[in-house]
């Protein structure tokens, strides 16, 4: 079959590898109909998150069920079709029972552990996300196998289109957990930092909730643009933390936002004097969105963390965190935990999912996808390929 592979940093390849098989008996294999890049992919695509051999990326897959094992007792068949949450998870274990699939004690045997070190004693598998974090191949691919499949697949209803439902794999569940860990019950002001996908995801998820207002904060102007005409949020463009945080405590009553949700991680754009910082304090990356969200939400507030963070930060404010009486959440996003009541949404027409979606492109142009979703060309937001 033909799939991309990661061959090293900024070197993806669409290769002919070998099909994928029935390994234990709880094992579907999809034919993958649609998948998408996401921004989690280029923190491996970078070469932030180590990967010491070829692999197939993709987290974000939905398809057709061609083979189920013995032990899939009846709840696929054959020709469904399903979409398939990002996490590897068991259904079984003590966290997968407690609706924390990201930490599932069976999927990641080889890395698994309760520290949640830098390289060692990670949470639970990951579809297509590097060997610590399970080392099982993704859905950038014609085929995918998908363990676990009594657990994790849903089937989707054929009045629903690839593209209303692909992102109930990952992006709309994690921006959806971002709202849910903010304890978001109506009335509030909610201020998401990063105009992505998962951040337009979550601004989706804010209106669900019945929030007041919705700001949305980002660098770049047509990311922006994108998020409002797909949310009708306001908008604040990153000049400088200080500034942002300022319009957000003025918008606020002077007080900040009820909940900030931080959908950008730690590689944001930056600046010479970031990149020094980094290197000057061994750090990778920048947490300034971070501290950012920090500073701009209320006393007694929520921080609801979704980008990925994988190393450790200086100076962290803890004191600012203790004074303000700041909660602070975050990970994995549980998508099991949510992904048939968001599935429910979208099939009644409460939420639309696929107008993020500004490039299409066959999986044989998955290398040019990465380029101009990385380097923000086209005014790329979101690339579903088609295999």
């Amino acid at each position: 079959m033909k799939a991309l592979v990661y061959h090293g940093m900024r070197d993806v390849r669409v290769d002919t590898v070998d099909d994928p098989e029935i390994e234990d008996a709880r094992d579907a294999i999809i034919r993958v109909t649609s998948t998408a890049i996401c921004g989690s992919d280029l923190h491996i695509y970078n070469g932030s998150i180590p990967q010491p051999r070829p692999m197939v990326l993709g987290h974000e897959f939905m398809g057709i069920v061609e083979e189920v094992g013995k032990g899939v007792k009846g709840k696929l068949k054959v020709g469904d079709r399903v979409v398939v949450p990002f996490p590897v998870a068991c259904g079984t274990c003590y966290f997968c029972n407690h609706q924390l699939p990201g930490h599932c004690e069976n999927s990641n045997p080889d890395h698994y552990g309760p520290e949640g070190g830098l390289l060692t004693e990670k949470g639970g598998a990951l579809f297509g996300y590097t060997d610590i974090y399970g080392g099982y191949n993704g859905g950038q691919a014609e085929y995918v196998r998908v363990p676990y499949a009594d657990f994790g697949p849903r089937v989707i209803p054929d009045s629903l289109t690839d593209e209303q439902a692909l992102f109930l794999t990952d992006i709309f569940p994690t921006g959806y957990s971002g709202i849910d860990w903010g304890e978001v019950k109506g009335g509030e002001i909610v201020a998401i930092f990063g105009a992505g996908p998962v951040g337009i995801m979550a601004a989706k998820s804010a209106w669900l909730r019945g929030a007041a207002r919705v700001v949305v904060v980002d660098t770049l102007q047509y990311r922006l643009d994108k998020a409002q005409h797909a949310t009708n949020c306001e908008v604040i463009r990153w000049e400088d933390a200080k500034s942002v945080v300022e319009q957000i405590r003025e918008l606020s009553g002077g007080r900040g936002a009820d909940v900030c949700v931080e959908c950008v991680g730690f590689e944001p754009d930056r600046d010479l004097l970031d990149r020094a910082k980094a290197v000057i304090n061994l750090e990778k990356g920048s947490d300034k969105v971070l501290l950012a969200c920090m500073s701009a939400v209320r006393r007694g507030g929520i921080v609801s963390v979704l980008g990925v963070y994988s190393s450790p930060f200086d100076n962290f404010p803890i004191h600012q965190f203790f004074d303000k009486g700041i909660t602070l959440r975050g990970g994995q996003a549980p998508a099991q935990k949510h992904i048939d009541k968001l599935l429910q949404y979208v099939i009644e027409g409460k939420v639309v999912l696929d107008d993020i979606i500004t490039h299409r492109l066959p999986l044989a142009e998955a290398a040019h996808g990465y380029d101009i979703f990385r380097n923000k060309k086209d005014n790329c937001v979101k690339v579903v390929l088609k295999p």
